[in-house]
């Protein structure tokens, strides 16, 4: 059967102005209905605005920023914009420490969010015949049923094998002739080794084709490792539960930034020091307006991503604007000796070698001189017992790795195995243990 390249050609492909004109519309709808909520009528007042002050959409950043502080300091529903009674369910965050932050949704909530997320899996030719697998957790964690729904919008048999076991993610992979898999990067890569000790070949045991690979950073390199290894395109998902979760922006066939859907969400990206807004193409820190939901609408929430608005029109004929890839957080980001380092400046050194594995730990600490960065990184099985070769090994990567971060961190290599992976949550990269000091 022949399908349209578009769930949604009217919206996808949208005209720039008629796009504007809606994303003003719904604006203006989102800011009146923010109101509501006692925190927004709040910060309205001490900014001396009011709704009728949105006129354009570069009114926006007359509204007050949110941040991830307000939304625990209001824990756990002091941002509802309808009362409880209309809202039909509730994510949270992870944290561990505090409150966690938590948003509500009513039932077109979750059927906007399914759209959105169905809207993704299309784009990257999913399509019913396909059998759809997700190895996210269920529950809290918003991966888990926001692809689900996605997936059963677009028509796709679902298999909800949820997060862990892996031998039994390769079984129902195999058995049940999935086409279309849903991992963050580190599970896709620990998904293939544990094939290759089982003695699968993906590209000759399974009907793999399609990889959808988000919540946490990772780099192109990364990517490319895993698309060799399992035999798939690999496509980036942007997804942050303040937001809805997955579904919020997503990588199109030609795999040169994600889109994000400008009928959902305003985007800016602003200086995470000046909080002034910076040129398209520039690096800064994401900033997201939500302008089609009901339960608790957020404005200018500040994600703490960086990334930037690639300019120029995709090739794939949607209209929507485009992301690059995620450079981390900011408050992810490692200052020593007074360099400014993100983790994944590291990861796409070390990627560079088929010598080593796809696991890798930083460690911060203090010493008597100071404090210093060890780099543990696992070395694949393809490597051998060749101390000499080890040697040279980690001389080159020290050399490339002070060529990219400016700084000589140690670097430690470890057998394959070593460094504690986990199946159900993201990879921890970095361990700071100057706090300690």
């Amino acid at each position: 059967m022949e399908y349209s390249p578009y769930f949604n050609p009217e919206i996808e492909t949208m005209p720039r102005q008629q796009l504007e004109q809606l994303q003003l519309e719904r604006l203006k709808a989102t800011v009146a209905h923010a109101m509501n909520s006692p925190f927004y009528q709040e910060k309205f007042k001490e900014l001396g605005i009011t709704p009728d002050d949105i006129q354009t959409l570069d009114d926006v950043k007359r509204l007050p920023f949110t941040t991830k502080e307000d939304l625990r300091e209001h824990y756990p529903f002091g941002l509802a914009s309808v009362p409880l009674k209309d809202c039909v369910r509730l994510h949270s965050s992870s944290g561990t420490t505090g409150n966690p932050t938590v948003v509500l949704h009513t039932q077109k909530d979750l059927e906007e969010w399914a759209n959105a997320v169905a809207r993704c899996l299309w784009m990257v030719g999913s399509r019913p015949e396909d059998v759809f697998q997700n190895s996210a957790g269920y529950g809290m964690f918003t991966a888990g049923l926001g692809f689900q729904y996605g997936a059963e919008k677009v028509g796709m048999l679902t298999v909800p094998a949820a997060a862990g076991n892996t031998k039994r993610q390769i079984k129902f992979i195999r058995d049940f002739g999935t086409t279309v898999l849903h991992a963050i990067p580190s599970y896709a890569s620990r998904i293939y080794e544990v094939m290759k000790e089982e003695g699968c070949d993906p590209r000759r045991d399974t009907s793999l084709r399609v990889l959808c690979i988000g919540a946490e950073p990772h780099s192109e390199e990364q990517r490319q490792r895993i698309e060799q290894n399992l035999g798939v395109k690999a496509y980036n998902s942007y997804g942050i539960s303040e937001m809805m979760g997955p579904g919020v922006a997503f990588e199109c066939p030609e795999q040169n930034g994600l889109h994000i859907w400008e009928d959902y969400f305003i985007v800016e990206i602003i200086d995470p020091v000046t909080l002034q807004p910076v040129a398209d193409g520039e690096l800064g820190e994401l900033v997201l307006t939500t302008i089609n939901r009901e339960g608790m609408p957020l404005l200018r929430y500040r994600t703490r991503d960086l990334t930037r608005i690639l300019p120029g029109k995709c090739a794939c004929g949607r209209t929507h604007k485009r992301l690059a890839r995620l450079q981390g957080r900011s408050d992810d980001m490692i200052i020593l000796k007074g360099v400014n380092i993100f983790p994944i400046q590291i990861e796409k050194i070390l990627l560079k070698f088929r010598e080593l594995s796809t696991d890798y730990l930083i460690t911060l600490e203090t010493t008597g001189s100071g404090d210093v960065m060890t780099v543990e990184v696992e070395l694949s099985q393809l490597f051998t017992d060749d101390y000499t070769r080890l040697n040279q090994l980690q001389r080159e990567i020290t050399r490339q790795l002070k060529d990219e971060i400016l700084i000589t961190p140690k670097v430690k290599l470890v057998p394959k195995g070593t460094l504690k992976t986990s199946d159900e949550a993201k990879a921890v990269r970095v361990k700071d243990l100057r706090k300690l000091f």
